[in-house]
């Protein structure tokens, strides 16, 4: 499908350029005359003013170099560099398999792909017309296509982005280069397990991460969870318990408080400090009877709105998913670097050249502009990657609507082939018996964003940055002062357990991430999983390309991937240690 969208794009995208070349601009004159009429100057030539004399003087007389290599020898380098990066992933690319998908979209329905904001039938089933203009738009490329797909007329909302599938970038490697699991079917073991773990989710969300050792519900969970044909998440002995609960599967996951270091420690913030203290809400879940579930399908504004508390530390699920539901994908990150920074020099990775240099400190290069940019500019990159994956390939419905075809089942109106592992689950009966369907209550009144689940951009962008961090910073490096929220999360305390480290510390920030999407009931756990691992995949081809513009004399980027492997990258290339 890739090949023939791509064919088609590029030869729209022909077409449109040829025909603005001809066309009339505002003073009369076609996109080539113009061209011609400014001729081949420089774009460094626009900033002094066309045609003036000071731009005839600069392109005319030779740049004085003081020092460093004449700039014949830096123009080639510098396209030399660029060539070997290009050639490298266009390399790689060459050498990778297609990419997987689970089916779902074979049925004619459409029940297991992801149609929010199209026209709806009675079931919150989409309109094969609509869903037809919508794959007619990513197959054509065309954004005039995009422009032609039918919302259901009661839409307020609008797709969020399906273009950007299509983008390029020129960091790393294409966005189409990563590599993820088939996201579980519909009707697959695994997704009903995910499913279940999203209901106690639901169920547990104003219970305080330090209460979960000793909370009856999260031990209701924890039964039901192992009931389950294939049970989702970290296990201890081949079992979910307490202490496993809703946490990450990385090194680093399970030690120590429920929530990262990063989001709990104060973020020096230029002249200020930043308490991590952020807006709570009240114990209110949203979109648990059928009408109002169907109206958000169709993408109608929500009757309903949030209820606001005071600020407080990230203490439970619904504070966390509430941080995931206002944040930028890598502000946590981003703070977490301003954080690990204001360690100084012993937190950094011991690869960095400055931890050693008699004469010289880093800041453009290895230092606070270098870390802050690459951990920013990583989740750009990682976001289309995501996106690709999301729209082009494998468009998985929201776990709001599995609720839907869950409880369309339950009420004998439509089988849709949903295991018995979730009709019969505890979590289910428990939430029919708490709101009379089983549609997943969602923590945000709109529910989920308006494009399709696997993998989940936080997570992916959360998977780009965590390695960034990791890369440039010390992994073994013992976090200071650690503390841990109280119960009702208006203070901090005090933690005396073991030792936390920066690469567990950061591993734990971005299943915080991923999974307190989970808690608000807006994804997946597999989406956060893989959407870590392109996420991983992302940042090590950027931190590739990044190792060849230094002038510094290091040993290269040192890293623990998720899967605990050692790597170094050097010179371009990723390789195992």
């Amino acid at each position: 499908m890739e090949s023939k969208m791509e064919s088609k794009h590029t030869n729209r995208t022909t077409s449109s350029q040829t025909s603005s070349e001809h066309d009339p601009g505002p003073n009369g004159l076609s996109r080539r005359e113009l061209l011609r009429a400014v001729g081949r100057a420089p774009v460094l030539g626009l900033g002094l003013g066309a045609g003036s004399a000071a731009t005839a003087t600069l392109l005319a007389s030779p740049v004085a170099v003081a020092a460093g290599s004449p700039p014949p020898q830096r123009r080639n380098e510098a396209r030399k560099r660029r060539n070997d990066a290009a050639q490298d992933n266009w390399q790689q690319w060459k050498n990778t398999s297609a990419q997987p998908t689970n089916g779902d979209e074979a049925h004619g329905d459409r029940r297991g792909s992801f149609h929010k904001c199209l026209p709806h039938n009675a079931l919150g089933e989409v309109i094969p017309s609509a869903y037809g203009q919508l794959l007619d738009a990513l197959d054509s490329g065309d954004a005039a296509d995009f422009d032609a797909i039918s919302l259901d007329p009661s839409a307020t909302r609008r797709l969020v982005s399906p273009q950007a599938s299509l983008s390029y970038v020129m960091s790393g490697v294409d966005p189409h280069f990563g590599r993820i699991a088939a996201a579980p079917s519909l009707t697959s073991l695994e997704a009903a397990a995910e499913m279940g773990e999203l209901y106690w989710a639901a169920l547990t969300r104003d219970v305080p991460f330090r209460h979960y050792s000793v909370d009856p519900t999260v031990g209701q969970a924890v039964a039901d969870l192992n009931a389950f044909t294939s049970p989702v998440g970290p296990k201890v002995g081949g079992q979910v318990t307490a202490g496993t609960f809703l946490r990450g599967e990385t090194p680093g996951d399970l030690v120590g408080p429920y929530l990262s270091q990063l989001l709990w420690q104060p973020v020096p913030y230029a002249a200020a400090v930043v308490d991590q203290r952020y807006v709570a809400t009240t114990a209110v879940d949203f979109m648990t009877d059928f009408p109002s579930w169907l109206s958000i399908q169709r993408g109608a504004a929500p009757v309903t709105s949030t209820v606001y508390l005071p600020a407080r530390y990230i203490h439970d699920g619904r504070t966390l998913a509430e941080y995931v539901h206002l944040d930028i994908p890598f502000q946590a990150f981003l703070f977490g670097a301003l954080v690990l920074l204001s360690y100084g020099p012993a937190a950094l990775a011991p690869s960095n050249p400055y931890t050693t240099s008699p004469t010289q400190e880093g800041f453009v290069t290895f230092g606070p502009v270098d870390i802050v940019d690459l951990v920013s500019r990583v989740a750009s990159v990682a976001m289309r990657a995501s996106w690709h994956q999301k729209w082009l390939v494998h468009r998985r419905l929201r776990p709001e609507a599995y609720g839907g075809r869950l409880t369309v089942q339950l009420d004998g109106i439509k089988n849709y082939g949903l295991p018995s592992d979730i009709t019969d689950s505890v979590a289910v009966t428990t939430v029919l018996s708490a709101h009379g369907t089983a549609l997943l209550p969602q923590a945000y009144p709109e529910g989920s964003p308006v494009h399709p689940a696997y993998p989940a951009g936080h997570a992916t962008a959360a998977g780009a940055c965590a390695t960034m961090l990791k890369a440039l910073f010390d992994e073994s490096f013992v976090i200071p002062n650690p503390v841990e929220a109280t119960a009702d999360g208006m203070d901090l305390d005090p933690w005396a357990g073991a030792d936390l480290t920066i690469g567990g510390e950061v591993n734990k920030l971005a299943a915080n991430i991923s999974l307190g999407r989970d808690t608000a009931g807006v994804h997946y756990r597999s989406d956060g999983v893989q959407g870590m691992r392109l996420g991983e995949q992302v940042a090590l081809a950027l931190l590739a390309d990044e190792s060849r513009n230094y002038n510094e004399d290091f040993g290269g980027f040192e890293l623990t991937t998720f899967d605990g492997t050692q790597v170094l990258i050097v010179d371009g290339q990723v390789h195992e240690v």
